[in-house]
């Protein structure tokens, strides 16, 4: 038997496990048989619209709308369905070890019938916020842009660039995409901010340079009067896709770096710019994509060959994890780092100021937002866009606006 057919069988028998839990809230609390049924065929309709969609399609399923829409809505219900077999099979072991204890003491009884019906109103009760989160991620929240804002200070900072804007955006995705009028407002959002330097820090499309055909037209109109540029991520290589031959995979990375100019972004592959202001200048390096685990073509020490050590720093790196295992300790003192790809996971919770959580978190140090460690900051853009799962659960999509001032280190 195959290892392929081995996992399949592995992960029906968790689905059906699932289901039959989820299925003891509807069975305690109804005996209607039309909303039984309805219940068990949404189900069926899900699971196969799911399949159907990765065995009739190429491998590069997981990158198109399709598939993202079919795992958008197993998604959305079989969270709350997990919810829902928690809390049933968490009271059936309190039924048991109540059952137990009964026999021990014969002249007790318990209302089993009775409070199996409580707990299944309230397990539906909770199921439904997951359900109406996820429904409203897709609906809404993919295009709930959020303008953050920080303000930085650096002792070695130029006195020209006191005051310098800098906008980051991360992780178009515009394979993605299927709501022109949405993108054009985000993209109209970005200009408002009128910031110095626009930077993209990679992933412009999930894997096919023609996914960015309908949307270039909408990127170029961003501005920026000190310049854009702009990084490669880990879907901009073409790795996820089955090519017929090698020189297809290279044609289409060219055609994604060939992009970056189309909309007016200056694609540094391992390279750096000098920003310059009234005779000062500021080092800008940007680097191909390393991650853990990762494609690691980025190579950090030719990107910064011509900048000199005393140079103040700004490093663009897709992946937060090169700066995790590289780039924080190096001796060359890279001030700023600006990464993405994390995506904050597209789901989790954040109450500014007070707590932020999402399984992002146990992958990666750093996951969203900004950090500071050794004196040297990373911000981690949650993305523009979004992947795989079509929405935004709390992890909203990002605007950065960093704001750069002359000062004692935000340490």
């Amino acid at each position: 038997m195959s290892r392929w057919i081995i996992t399949l069988i592995i992960f029906s028998a968790i689905f059906l496990f699932v289901e039959l839990y989820a299925f003891q809230a509807i069975k305690t609390l109804t005996r209607n048989r039309l909303i039984k049924w309805t219940w068990i065929l949404v189900s069926i309709a899900i699971y196969a619209n799911f399949l159907y969609t990765i065995f009739s399609t190429p491998r590069s399923a997981g990158q198109t709308v399709g598939f993202q829409m079919a795992a958008g809505l197993l998604l959305t219900f079989l969270i709350p369905k997990v919810v829902l077999l928690i809390i049933m099979f968490g009271e059936d072991i309190v039924r048991v070890v109540s059952k137990l204890f009964s026999l021990l003491s014969p002249g007790e009884t318990n209302d089993f019938a009775g409070r199996r019906d409580f707990i299944s109103k309230i397990a539906l009760g909770l199921a439904a916020i997951p359900f109406a989160s996820f429904l409203y991620g897709i609906w809404q929240g993919r295009y709930n842009y959020k303008v953050l804002k920080y303000q930085l200070s650096f002792e070695d900072l130029p006195d020209a660039f006191d005051g310098f804007t800098i906008t980051q955006i991360s992780d178009i995705h515009s394979g993605s995409f299927t709501n022109k009028e949405k993108i054009e407002y985000g993209v109209k959002l970005i200009n408002e901010q009128q910031s110095d330097l626009m930077l993209f820090t990679g992933d412009i499309v999930n894997n096919m340079a023609t996914e960015m055909d309908d949307w270039i037209d909408v990127f170029k109109e961003l501005k920026a009067p000190f310049g854009k540029y702009s990084i490669l991520g880990n879907h901009d290589y073409g790795d996820y896709v089955q090519w017929s031959q090698p020189e297809d995979k290279a044609a289409n990375f060219q055609a994604v770096k060939d992009i970056h100019p189309k909309i007016g972004f200056d694609l540094l592959l391992d390279e750096h710019r000098y920003i310059e202001k009234d005779g000062q200048k500021l080092a800008l390096i940007g680097v191909e994509n390393w991650g853990k685990g990762f494609n690691q073509a980025g190579d950090l020490k030719k990107a910064s060959s011509h900048v000199n050590k005393e140079d103040f720093k700004i490093l663009m790196t897709h992946d937060p994890s090169h700066w995790e295992y590289h780039v924080k300790k190096d001796d060359f003192n890279y001030h700023l780092t600006l990464s993405g790809h994390t995506h904050g996971l597209q789901m989790g919770i954040e109450i500014p100021g007070f707590f932020r959580w999402s399984p992002s978190q146990y992958v990666y140090k750093q996951w969203a937002g900004l950090y500071n460690e050794l004196g040297r900051f990373i911000n981690v853009n949650r993305g523009f866009g979004y992947h795989a799962f079509p929405g935004r659960v709390g992890i909203w999509p990002e605007i950065t606006v960093i704001e750069l001032k002359k000062g004692t280190n935000n340490v």
